[in-house]
């Protein structure tokens, strides 16, 4: 029985197609171990949304390599796409298996192992129209299963390298979506995250039957044994009084809803090739404040992007004031060969966009904080999800459906729900959460 170690890189997606690839592995009789064991077989899934997780997704491929020089190293996914033609000259690396193909992986695997260089490993992702058949039956260590939907982008923002790695909008057909989940669901996952390269755009490449997100949220939702139901990221513009009444009206959708925005200042947002203004995602925001009481509202901002002045800069913070989210992601801007961005004069300095980062990172711990303080003497329903260690004591730990963390002291298991009453901080993000029998 030969060996397999999957080491995984990068967002949701390339998680779920990790957890896809092993159970291929699985049933083709692999013995799946951990990376750091010696294996005949490693395999990473990498990532290419900066430079620095092309770097990560260089670092991993030797490392495997240097674990068992008699393995077989593969590099999958987006940097495999990307840099695949590099790859094929990197004595370290034994197979490239670009996007749309993981679902060949054993295939491709044993053609390789039996001293034939596959073909098509790699193709062109721009031509792809299916969507790759994956499929999952369980997710380790998780509570919540996170179910991806949907492939491809094309919104071509002028720094992001994604569309060229991953192609055009591709979506998985509802009825296989819906298999899954009922699978999922009868497995004991209580919480499933529908997950996407550009989740707002599913099903618009359909071509026959209309179909969205919205609709299969509705079948979704119809399915016994799922709790709750949270998005990924969404783009603003799919956020309207129809969309948003309808989600109100579904009991199990959770109230956390992460918006794109990248900067708060329109001048950047035309230069980045983002299709909404600040004023349009700030009424975006409007309707779900409207529609749910105190919805989680996260996005991710960009700094130091090319132009941006510190006016601009000023700008954005202000806005994000304004707006007030839960979490923020903050990245510098990194510059990505084959974009426009990657052309554009006006380079900002690493030094101005660490002062910016750290600006808006200190903004981000304090608005968080205000955040969860509101939740403080809130009656709500948390799902245990692992033990951790605060001050000496044993807790579980879980999340509102707004995905605030709170602790009971340690007595059940992971994947029940607890209700109580959110009381105290116990650390800057977690919150002591009191029980109550009489709560139901």
């Amino acid at each position: 029985m030969r060996k397999a170690a999957l080491h995984n890189l990068g967002c949701k997606v390339n998680s779920y197609e990790t957890e896809a690839m092993q159970q291929l592995l699985e049933a083709a009789g692999y013995q799946i171990v951990d990376f750091e064991e010696k294996a005949d077989v490693y395999i990473i899934n990498t990532c290419s949304v900066t430079n620095v997780a092309d770097k990560k997704s260089r670092q991993m491929l030797h490392r495997a390599k240097a674990k068992n020089p008699e393995a077989l190293v593969v590099a999958a996914g987006c940097y495999a796409q990307a840099a695949g033609e590099k790859l094929l000259d990197d004595t370290a690396i034994d197979l490239v298996i670009g996007n749309n193909k993981k679902a060949e992986l054993v295939q491709l695997l044993e053609e390789r192992l039996a001293g034939r260089e596959p073909q098509d490993a790699v193709i062109d992702i721009s031509a792809a129209q299916e969507y790759e058949a994956l499929h999952i039956e369980r997710q380790a260590d998780h509570t919540r299963a996170f179910i991806k939907v949907q492939d491809g982008c094309n919104q071509f923002c002028s720094y992001c390298i994604i569309p060229y790695t991953r192609g055009r909008v591709r979506s998985r057909r509802p009825e296989d979506v819906e298999e899954e989940v009922r699978t999922l669901a009868e497995k004991g996952y209580q919480e499933i995250v529908l997950t996407g390269i550009h989740l707002s755009s599913y099903g618009t490449d359909f071509k026959e039957e209309p179909q969205d997100l919205l609709e299969l949220t509705k079948r979704l939702h119809q399915i016994p044994g799922v709790k709750r139901i949270r998005f990924g990221s969404l783009e603003p513009r799919l956020i309207t009084e129809e969309f948003v009444r309808e989600l109100s009206a579904m009991e199990k959708i959770c109230p956390h809803f992460h918006l794109s925005l990248q900067s708060g200042c329109d001048a950047t947002l035309k230069r980045m090739n983002r299709h909404y203004t600040c004023e349009d995602y700030l009424y975006r925001c409007g309707i779900l404040r409207k529609y749910f009481r105190d919805p989680a509202i996260t996005t991710d901002v960009i700094v130091g992007f090319p132009g941006e002045t510190d006016e601009e800069f000023a700008e954005t913070k202000k806005f994000l004031e304004t707006v007030h989210f839960y979490e923020m992601h903050v990245f510098k801007y990194s510059r990505r060969a084959g974009t426009r961005a990657d052309r554009m004069p006006d380079q900002v300095p690493e030094p101005v966009k660490t002062k910016r980062s750290a600006e808006l990172l200190a903004l981000e711990k304090e608005m968080s904080k205000a955040y969860r303080a509101s939740f403080l003497g809130r009656e709500t329903e948390v799902l245990m999800e692992e033990p951790v260690e605060i001050g000496g004591a044993r807790y579980m730990v879980g999340h509102t459906k707004e995905y605030v963390k709170a602790a009971v002291p340690e007595a059940g298991g992971k994947n029940c729900f607890v209700r109580g009453v959110l009381k105290e901080f116990l650390t800057d993000e977690i919150i002591y959460l009191a029980e109550n029998p009489d709560l139901g």
